[in-house]
């Protein structure tokens, strides 16, 4: 029998950590932790779209709005591509509310651009702030979840990594090695009781704004996703955070409005042998007929998410 959870209570008494909070997919699930009973951190450096600049001010907010909704949080203006930054986050947490219960993986930025103009920088602080960014944070954390014998981690990755997307070579490697990263987590740390599961988010943010348009299918494609609301995916991370999801690890999840997935992870779909081993010529004469009708379609997050919005 399911255990009955009383409503405004599955994250009371946890402290939980929230990057990129001061505004879009981040502010909604700081907001909904606390009306959840958790005492949240409110991370934001309050850079741009593009992560240039800083401001206090996004943070500020949403601490004010807890505050003045009764519940509890603070804010921190760090960044998470600074692994010092990152320490200093969790040692806020505990320092303020005496430990740690979860992270929620969330800051991030965009540089798109077609690979063959993508430059060095334009990849390096994208996988910085992503990738680099949940492996500083979660790695703060660990320590104290591996001595509490507890902890959840919840990451944001992208269809842009799980699927495809047109000149987001930075931001899918890193949202992918998100992912690895997740798995990782979740095999390593079990055996302490912690877990480790991504969100794939939908949902309308200054980021989404940032994607150039170059088509009327493209602008009807855009239209629908601003009606897919950042608060639509707060329930699922308040959830993973929670002790309801304690059987839910090395999950990815997708959130699109009122639809939740369950994405597959890669495992072999066919298979070829030969007693004598391989040549490049039986390769081409034998394997890939074999293997070519199995072959993955060159497609992007729109291809394979061709519905609207339910």
């Amino acid at each position: 029998m399911t255990e009955q959870i009383n409503a405004g209570e599955m994250l009371k008494d946890k402290v939980i950590l929230v990057t990129g909070a001061g505004r879009g997919v981040g502010r909604d699930i700081a907001l909904l932790a606390a009306s959840q009973g958790a005492k949240v951190i409110v991370n934001d450096l309050g850079g741009q779209a593009d992560g240039e600049g800083e401001d206090k001010t996004p943070a500020m907010e949403v601490v004010g709005d807890i505050k003045e909704a009764g519940g509890e949080a603070v804010a921190n203006y760090g960044s998470v591509a600074d692994f010092d930054a990152a320490e200093a986050m969790i040692q806020q947490a505990v320092d303020t509310y005496g430990k740690i219960d979860g992270i929620v993986n969330n800051a991030g930025i965009l540089r798109d651009v077609i690979f063959h103009k993508m430059t060095e920088e334009e990849w390096d602080i994208v996988i910085a702030v992503h990738l680099k960014g949940c492996f500083n944070v979660a790695r703060a954390a660990a320590t104290h979840f591996r001595e509490q014998g507890s902890g959840a981690f919840v990451h944001m990755t992208s269809t842009s990594g799980l699927v495809g997307n047109f000149g987001q070579a930075n931001y899918a490697a890193a949202k992918l090695g998100i992912v690895g990263l997740s798995k990782s987590l979740a095999l390593d740390m079990s055996r302490f009781g912690v877990r480790s599961n991504c969100i794939s988010p939908f949902a309308w943010s200054r980021l989404i704004g940032t994607i150039p348009i170059s088509s009327e299918e493209e602008k009807a494609r855009v239209e629908k996703i601003k009606a897919m609301t950042p608060a639509k995916i707060a329930p699922m991370a308040v959830f993973l955070l929670s002790d309801a999801a304690s059987e839910v690890t090395a999950q990815i999840f997708g959130v699109r409005h009122n639809e939740i997935f369950l994405f597959n992870q890669p495992r072999p779909v066919r298979s070829v042998q030969r007693s004598e081993g391989w040549t490049p010529e039986t390769i081409a004469e034998h394997a890939l007929p074999a293997m070519k009708s199995s072959f993955m379609p060159l497609e992007r997050s729109g291809d394979v998410f061709s519905w609207d919005p339910v």
